[in-house]
């Protein structure tokens, strides 16, 4: 069974919704709603609770994604909501972490200064989202930090010696992909911006229509 891109039907002509009611967007809103319970968790030290919580936080990335390939419900709504859950969820998530001592602030610093500078770059050219496919780097990114995350808070909870340190590694791995996935989403936007330029038809040059 593929884990990356699981549900993915060989051959199949999807159609692509318009409307926001579809079962991975309800999936995707669950995600934004669990945001501030684990952050809530997390200042009230209730860390074996907020594991849980974001295990199924982690979890509904998957879920989701899953959900809209297998049964043909991908959606105009999802292609940019089911982005921004992901990196509002791993900021907020690494962040919450990093500031009550459970994940080091360095990864936060990894996540978060690369995403500003796709941001500022994605709105200078496109003035908004730029409708690239997420790399299998960035795939792989994700899930090590979002495996790495629970790890982390779950060696807190239990004072474990030895998650801190798989959750470590994970971490490290997680940040130093962001990075490369991130100078990779920079040079394709600036490519497709390009692109986009050159294709664009040049003001005061016209066809002649008697020729």
């Amino acid at each position: 069974m593929r884990f990356i891109g699981a549900g993915t039907r060989e051959g199949f002509e999807y159609t692509l919704r318009e409307g926001f009611w579809t079962v991975p967007n309800v999936v995707t809103v669950v995600r934004f709603l669990l945001i501030p319970v684990f952050v809530w968790l997390v200042a009230e030290g209730q860390y074996m609770t907020a594991f849980w919580v974001l295990v199924v936080l982690s979890s509904t990335d998957w879920i989701d994604g899953y959900i809209a390939r297998r049964f043909d419900q991908m959606s105009t709504v999802g292609i940019w909501l089911d982005p921004l859950a992901d990196r509002l969820s791993l900021i907020i998530a690494t962040a919450t972490l990093a500031i009550f001592g459970v994940a080091p602030l360095w990864v936060v610093l990894a996540i978060v200064i690369p995403d500003l500078i796709l941001s500022i770059n994605t709105y200078v050219l496109f003035k908004g989202p730029p409708n690239l496919q997420v790399s299998l780097l960035g795939k792989i990114r994700t899930g090590c930090l979002m495996i790495g995350l629970p790890l982390a808070l779950l060696g807190a909870s239990l004072h474990d010696g030895v998650l801190p340190d798989i959750a470590a590694v994970l971490l490290s791995l997680g940040a130093v992909m962001h990075i490369i996935a991130s100078a990779d989403y920079f040079m394709k936007a600036q490519n497709k911006a390009r692109r986009l330029r050159r294709e664009q038809p040049r003001p005061g040059i016209e066809e002649d229509s008697t020729a």
